[in-house]
């Protein structure tokens, strides 16, 4: 009679992470992704779908300001090609996922801590995404007040509650630094950069509150080619709405589960140990 681990081991170990990954059917269908930035270029995506020769699920969107009870509507433009270049990575791993662009930046220098705490709750509720991808950072000053600390860790602990996957960047430098949403893991994701040889590969290391890395250059833009937590979070954002279009009811904490597996246990070429360094 075999011991229960080894029959376990047996188990985790019939289907490679690899295998999983590559799966013709992992293409993002039917996963509704918000993604929380400066907004969407849709041109930019329309013609990046052609080049692909692959169709592109339209695009909605809706742009939040302060003190608004309901966003303006999406234009199809961009505030700075941050968003775009964020949203390119998440469609060049899953393609046939639905997009979401939640601009908090609009035509302002900077976003604020109310816009996107609206925005999680819109994603969430109105828009009924299963990820949220937020590669952006709020600085502890910003957060220095605690009922505003609190509120956007609400935003996030409701998000998690209902089913909804956040990935947020860590800081740029951490763990120097660190900024919010990341330093709320869990519940959400948080991801650093980390060498990798390509969009496929990512780590799971506990690295100071940040659990996760992933590759962190992207493929479109002025600074795509600029290692960056803002390309790394989408990447993993993407690998995971190919995982929701093979199985759409995981939960959060499944999700995770089965990243860890995948890092460690299922075969997988995702072998970087060390944060990204120059």
């Amino acid at each position: 009679m075999r011991e229960p681990g080894n029959i376990l081991d047996a188990l985790v170990h019939s289907v490679s992470a690899e295998l999983l990954l590559r799966d013709p059917e992992a293409t993002g269908e039917g996963v509704r992704i918000a993604v929380i930035d400066t907004g969407i270029e849709r041109a930019v995506m329309e013609a990046q779908a052609r080049r692909r020769q692959q169709d592109l699920v339209p695009i909605e969107g809706g742009i939040f300001s302060p003190g608004q009870a309901e966003p303006a509507p999406y234009t199809g433009r961009q505030s700075s090609p941050h968003g775009t270049t964020v949203a390119d990575i998440i469609l060049t791993l899953a393609p046939k996922a639905r997009l979401y662009s939640a601009d908090v930046f609009g035509s302002r220098a900077g976003s604020d801590v109310e816009s996107l705490i609206h925005a999680i709750g819109w994603s969430v509720h109105t828009w009924q995404c299963k990820i949220i991808n937020l590669s952006l950072g709020v600085s502890e000053s910003q957060l220095a007040a605690l009922p505003r600390r609190q509120r956007l860790q609400r935003a996030i602990e409701d998000a998690y509650y209902h089913d909804v996957i956040v990935f947020a960047a860590a800081h740029n430098d951490h763990p120097l630094e660190q900024s919010y949403p990341a330093a709320f893991a869990p519940p959400l994701l948080s991801v650093d950069k980390g060498n990798f040889p390509d969009a496929y590969h990512f780590a799971y290391e506990l690295n100071h509150g940040i659990e996760f890395q992933a590759h962190c250059r992207g493929y479109l833009g002025p600074f795509a080619n600029e290692p960056a937590t803002s390309w790394a979070a989408p990447h993993l954002a993407g690998i995971v709405a190919r995982l929701l279009s093979l199985r759409p009811g995981l939960k959060p904490f499944e999700v995770k589960t089965l990243l860890y597996w995948m890092f460690n246990g299922g075969n997988s070429r995702s072998t970087a140990r060390e944060p990204y360094k120059e």
